[in-house]
């Protein structure tokens, strides 16, 4: 994302910047719900230049100018989301959540995961723009790697291919627009230069989701 504002908010960082997960759940793939059908943008909306946004090859493809494309279905709170993503080199992408619907332009609500290998935006992969700064991607361009966000309260979980990256918890009373409330998952497409697929997305509702405003 672009550099719009400067200082970021207080953050919080536990543990090893790679610590591996704890031991898996055997009951931990339940509730996962499918968000994209691998053969359309069913369920996914542009909020601007549509025609940035097509599907090849089971992925979601997002290249041109800039543009946001909002998974409708639903507004989230608590909730964990899992895909694969790839980025050309040069790229920049991200991952937003708890936003509302902006029908153009750049904005600052919510949080967002940025995807991001060797743009000039020294803000890498896996962290929360202007919230929690990565300034090294242990992915790599143009190779397949996994995002998985978990939000649970005021904690935001980023994993990379399993890996933790991000443990933050956001103060409460926290100033600025980069807030946790309540909103829409959104995929972006940040410039002409840049080239993103996204692939086996999905959902796990942590708690009740809200239904969608009309």
């Amino acid at each position: 994302m672009k550099h719009l504002f400067g200082t970021a908010v207080s953050f919080l960082l536990c543990g090893p910047l790679f610590a591996a997960d704890p031991p898996q759940d055997p009951g931990q793939d339940k509730g996962w719900v499918s968000i994209f059908d691998g053969k359309s943008l069913a369920g996914w909306k542009p909020n601007e230049r549509p025609e940035n946004w097509t599907v090849k090859d089971g992925a979601i493809v997002g290249s041109g100018a800039r543009s946001h494309l909002y998974y409708t279905k639903t507004e989230l709170r608590d909730f964990e989301f899992r895909g694969d993503v790839m980025i050309n080199k040069g790229g920049n992408s991200g991952i937003y959540f708890h936003i509302a619907h902006h029908p153009a332009g750049w904005f600052f609500d919510g949080h967002e995961v940025q995807i991001n290998n060797s743009h000039r935006d020294p803000v890498k992969t896996g962290s929360l723009w202007a919230v929690v700064k990565l300034y090294d991607s242990p992915v790599q361009d143009n190779e397949w790697f996994q995002v998985h966000i978990r939000v649970s309260g005021q904690n935001i979980v980023v994993r990379l291919n399993g890996k933790i990256v991000i443990d933050y918890t956001e103060p409460k009373g926290a100033q600025g627009p980069r807030k946790l409330g309540r909103g829409y998952l959104a995929l972006q497409q940040h410039d002409p230069g840049s080239s993103v697929r996204f692939r086996n997305l999905s959902l796990k509702p942590l708690a009740t989701a809200a239904p969608a405003k009309p």
